[in-house]
């Protein structure tokens, strides 16, 4: 039991950091975007080219945050039941008021976000987020199309090349991880055969 508890309390320790993490990267990401906007507007009209990337890389870096928090909440919610089962009551309810709260595990969803009656402020800021790092890519990418053809077709078509490329990786991964459930049905194998 001792062992069970430590354990827990290792990963509640990783869903606090990978929240601080997340927010960290978010205001990067913000102030960054934020940044290359004002510096194309006022300075060089080129830094706009940047904006696209900055967005998609805070959306891949906050991704990957999301996914080391279900991964601690997945491991955490084992570790509750058995340490639970071992008092022989309910003593432990993290698991089940971060699934209420925050969002369910084991449920398809949008990263973070379940839509339906389990839909949450925190679903909710996972969309707005993701929403606001979208708008800005699009705005960049339209910006930067225009700054680039200034300077020739090759350049406009290896940027569009390469960003489209990185896109729809990340969102085709994206989509198999989390929204298809591959990374949290490799959670439950491990977690199946351990408890």
């Amino acid at each position: 039991m001792r062992l069970a508890a430590a354990q827990l309390g290792r990963m509640r320790g990783m869903t606090r950091f990978y929240h601080e993490r997340f927010f960290s990267d978010i205001r990067f990401a913000t102030i960054a975007t934020l940044a290359l906007f004002a510096l194309a507007f006022w300075e060089a009209p080129d830094a706009v080219v940047l904006v696209p990337v900055v967005a998609l890389i805070g959306a891949v870096t906050t991704a990957f945050d999301a996914s080391y928090l279900v991964f601690a909440r997945q491991y955490a919610a084992r570790l509750e039941d058995e340490l639970n089962r071992a008092v022989g009551r309910t003593v432990l309810v993290g698991a089940e008021l971060e699934a209420a709260y925050l969002f369910p595990l084991d449920e398809r969803k949008i990263v973070t976000a379940r839509f339906g009656r389990d839909f949450t402020w925190f679903g909710f800021a996972t969309l707005f987020y993701t929403g606001v790092g979208a708008t800005a890519f699009v705005f960049g990418l339209v910006l930067a199309m225009h700054r680039l053809a200034d300077h020739g077709g090759g350049w406009l078509a290896a940027y569009l090349a390469v960003l489209a490329a990185a896109t729809v990786a990340a969102l085709a991964v994206g989509l198999w991880w989390f929204t298809g459930g591959e990374g949290e049905r490799r959670l439950r194998a491990v977690l199946d055969a351990a408890f």
